[in-house]
């Protein structure tokens, strides 16, 4: 491929900051335009729900690359920059500031935004969202001398997660699950009472199977929570944590094919060959399982970008990483690796320790490993994930007897 080709990204995201990396790391000499909406260079997600909202990890911490290295590697970051129209046919992007830039490849890592609560004082002063980095620094702002009344609607990973880093601060906090059980979606309802009870022992109140009607304030500022049945949560601020949405907008206006977010091969080509998408906005044929997959999580982005990268250079590429994730909550810390859309209808297998939550659990599905996640036990995620790669059946006996070294088994 010609040194003298330009490559767009759009979104300066880890998965776009990843590619351009990965680009300059495989030799392309060409320009390579980065452009984000936000005014901050790329940076990675995880901390700002969990460290860098408590205030025990620096701001530099959490930048996917220094302020440097994008003129040093002769990387154009717009920074504060939106995409607004994108012609396949000419190979342009228009973007808000009235600049055109031409393309030879071009990459969509967009990433997706929080689902919005639709009920009447959803817009109140003291409703918070958490995606971005100012997002984070404004909750901080108001959780880190504690003693305030937290409410979150949704117990996902972030209304978790915000939930335990409040609680930590000194604040009182209350989660609203509209399901009879947290993370059921995610994890089933046996691991998913794991987590509840954890946040439970911490002073975590959990109100389980409740509506949310509306949000009640006083002079434009939230003051409380309505649910159904007329009681009302007391609230001094909201977070609403109740799922994302695939930022699919500017690849749906171009004519891209575009379901759940924007539909691309296992190399991670749109249906315009000249056009890639990686990360939260990609719903991507998956190799090893046969069905298609978008994952929000931070090492989809981390290993797709780059992913996206060496297929924009020409090369073969089947972008197979099994999905991972990882929280710490209180003194819980887990990694997950697996297909979560495979484990409705498994059986569980544990080894170890439930009730000192040190333990690794399967799921098996007709004997195949297709998720496991260790629970504060270290050093063994590569081996599950290669448990899950061999995608053959296990003896669950086994799986389960901890006198077997987990890579024997």
């Amino acid at each position: 491929m010609a040194d003298q080709q330009n490559f767009v990204i759009v979104g300066a995201s880890l998965a776009g900051a990843s590619a351009a990396r990965a680009l300059r790391e495989e030799g392309f000499d060409g320009e390579i335009h980065l452009i984000g909406a936000e005014e901050h260079r790329p940076y990675i997600r995880p901390p700002l729900s969990k460290d860098y909202l408590a205030g025990t990890a620096e701001r530099d911490s959490v930048y996917v690359q220094s302020a440097s290295w994008y003129p040093d590697h002769e990387v154009q970051l717009h920074s504060g920059t939106r995409a607004v129209s994108l012609d396949l046919s000419a190979h342009l992007l228009d973007t808000d500031d009235g600049a055109q830039l031409s393309y030879d490849r071009l990459l969509l890592t967009t990433g997706s935004r929080p689902r919005r609560l639709t009920v009447p004082g959803a817009n109140l002063g003291g409703v918070h969202y958490l995606r971005t980095l100012d997002h984070s620094d404004l909750l901080h702002s108001v959780l880190a001398d504690g003693g305030k009344r937290l409410v979150v609607v949704g117990s996902g990973w972030i209304g978790l997660e915000v939930a335990a880093t409040a609680r930590t601060l000194g604040n009182e906090v209350t989660i609203l699950e509209r399901g009879p059980v947290p993370l059921a979606a995610a994890l089933g309802d046996e691991l998913g009472d794991l987590f509840a009870s954890l946040h439970e022992r911490n002073g975590v109140v959990i109100r389980r199977s409740v509506t949310v009607e509306s949000l009640v304030g006083t002079d434009g500022r939230v003051t409380g929570v309505l649910l159904a049945g007329g009681e009302t949560v007391p609230a001094d601020l909201v977070l609403v944590g109740i799922g994302a949405v695939p930022n699919v907008e500017l690849a749906e206006k171009a004519g891209l094919a575009v379901d759940n977010g924007i539909l691309v091969t296992a190399s991670l080509e749109t249906s315009d060959p000249h056009v890639f998408a990686a990360g939260d906005v990609a719903n991507a044929e998956h190799p090893l399982i046969g069905q298609r997959l978008r994952s929000e999580h931070w090492a989809n982005a981390l290993n797709g970008g780059p992913a996206a990268a060496r297929a924009m250079l020409g090369q073969s590429v089947s972008f197979d990483a099994i999905p991972y994730f990882y929280t710490d909550q209180f003194d819980l810390g887990m990694e997950y690796s697996g297909f979560g859309i495979l484990t409705d209808g498994t059986e569980l297998v544990y080894r170890g320790n439930r009730d000192s939550r040190e333990f690794i659990v399967f799921w098996q599905q007709t004997g195949r490993v297709v998720a496991g996640m260790n629970v504060n036990v270290w050093d063994v995620n590569d081996t599950v994930q290669a448990l899950i790669r061999r995608g053959e059946p296990v003896d669950p006996a086994r799986l389960a007897d901890e006198s077997i070294p987990l890579d024997q088994v």
